[in-house]
């Protein structure tokens, strides 16, 4: 497997194996830091398993998929259902063609299957490989501010806001390059149009990013496993870190059935 060999995929879990899984695959960051909140309105509930990527800079989706199979199985955990954040809902595609982990169902947060906006994507991509380390670092502490009044009731997020901008180094910035070209170059409708595990989608109303308009309808007229697609008010595009109850809650009742 190629890749970055100095790190490697972590996982940590909460809760018991006798619970319903969720397995959560992140957003272009890569990794646990802003999903605390979410996980502790779902404490209790089900056995949280939380996902950091390694911040390699050639792994296709199928390397992305066999690293998170390959750590679930270390943990005895052969089935469950998976949580694709943004980026994360490509590793998720990716995993559901597989078949080689039993996945429940399938949940899309802030997610989508061909990214709509295309051109867009490629064109993120390029700011971002252009970029000097130096902007880049001076963006992540603007947003950090930001983060910090933005996630003012959220303790469990506000608890790792530095640990989120520690992580983001120069390596950081170019595997998140790396996975933008992912995003740009997937192409997993065939999947979501074949698929027989029941599919469901939750999105913030404020997302600039992933168009969920455009997401929705075209599940509802390509996916016939969509069982619902749920818009929440008031969150952004890390609906799960912006709306932690009412996603917990949404999400419960579609897993809790």
């Amino acid at each position: 497997m190629g890749g970055t060999m100095d790190e490697e995929l972590q996982l940590r879990i909460h809760g018991e194996p006798s619970q319903t899984t969720l397995i959560y695959l992140p957003g272009l960051h890569g990794d646990w830091t802003l999903i605390g909140s979410f996980r502790h309105a779902l404490a209790g509930r089900v056995r949280f398993v939380e996902i950091t990527y390694p911040r390699t800079l050639d792994w296709s989706l199928d390397e992305y998929a066999e690293a998170i199979e390959r750590a679930l199985a270390t943990h005895g955990i052969t089935t469950g259902w998976l949580l694709g954040e943004s980026f994360g809902s490509q590793p998720l595609w990716t995993l559901t063609a597989r078949e080689r982990f039993r996945a429940q169902g399938l949940i899309l947060a802030g997610g989508f299957v061909k990214h709509p906006l295309r051109g867009a994507v490629r064109l993120a991509e390029t700011l971002t490989g252009r970029m000097s380390n130096r902007l880049f670092i001076r963006i992540i502490f603007g947003y950090a501010k930001i983060a910090r009044f933005r996630y003012r009731h959220s303790p469990e997020t506000l608890a790792t806001i530095d640990e989120f901008v520690a992580r983001r180094t120069d390596l950081d910035r170019r595997a998140a390059q790396h996975r933008l070209h992912l995003i740009a170059e997937n192409d997993p409708r065939p999947v979501a149009c074949r698929t027989k595990l029941p599919v469901f989608g939750v999105a913030g109303v404020l997302d600039p990013i992933v168009p969920w308009p455009l997401i929705g309808r075209w599940l509802g007229r390509n996916c016939p496993a969509l069982r619902e697609y749920k818009i929440i008010m008031g969150a952004d595009h890390n609906v799960l870190s912006t709306a932690p109850q009412k996603a917990a809650g949404q999400i419960w009742k579609w897993i809790g059935a």
